[in-house]
């Protein structure tokens, strides 16, 4: 019994101390480190991810630039219409102040300036918006024809006024104001033209309403293939 105890004890030391080579893992953690967890993804099964991730991107930035594209088109267009707007209110003021004087530099800042307004405000109130998420149909709607009411007609007018008033009053082209009644003088003189920037006020309203529906539709169309590519 002795001598058998010994031989075990001998069996199971050798067993012990088998010597593992430097940079070998034993076989049974070798199959505990891919038996437990997650398995690693296969080279293969990463070259075959790698261009279906390239076209969900590459599909991703073609809508985006897609509807970034519609979108500068649509605000150009509304910015175009505050163009000519105020083309329209600088022609009726310098007629009804028979002013000669400046007309390039007049024409030029009535064409310029409605222009940039609209499209600086536009992005500002409308796109950076809806980029954001926090801003409806209706709202995006509301702002867009204000937009179009604001920096289209009523900011044309104010600086068409301005800028042929003041020329009246440097060359003399019309009768200067009584005292105290500066305003109301000017608004008599021209109430008969300026009636005809109604045009302008109802075509901007139409142009802010569908221009703000058709950019939430394109931005709501963009979003929802965005996210069923997901």
């Amino acid at each position: 019994m002795a001598a058998l105890g010994r031989e075990a004890g001998a069996d199971l030391k050798d067993a012990v101390m088998v010597p593992v080579r430097a940079g070998e893992v034993p076989k049974d953690i070798r199959m505990a480190t891919y038996t437990h967890g997650q398995p690693s993804l296969s080279l293969g099964d990463a070259e075959f991810r790698r261009p279906m991730v390239i076209e969900i991107i590459e599909k991703k930035f073609e809508y985006l630039r897609k509807e970034k594209t519609l979108n500068i088109y649509g605000t150009v267009f509304f910015g175009t219409a505050a163009s000519f707007s105020g083309i329209m209110a600088n022609f009726i003021f310098r007629h009804c102040f028979k002013v000669k004087h400046d007309a390039l530099k007049t024409y030029a800042s009535l064409t310029t300036l409605p222009f940039l307004s609209t499209v600086a405000t536009y992005k500002l109130l409308v796109t950076d918006a809806l980029y954001l998420g926090n801003i409806s149909q209706e709202n995006c709607v509301l702002r867009s024809s204000l937009i179009g009411i604001v920096c289209g007609v009523l900011y044309p007018c104010g600086l068409a006024f301005s800028k042929n008033g003041r020329l009246a009053v440097k060359y003399h082209t019309v009768p200067l104001p009584p005292k105290g009644r500066v305003l109301l003088y000017w608004l008599l003189l021209c109430q008969t033209e300026i009636k005809a920037m109604m045009i302008p006020l109802v075509l901007q309203t139409v142009f802010g309403i569908f221009n703000g529906l058709q950019h939430y539709a394109r931005f709501g169309s963009t979003l929802e293939k965005t996210v069923h590519e997901d």
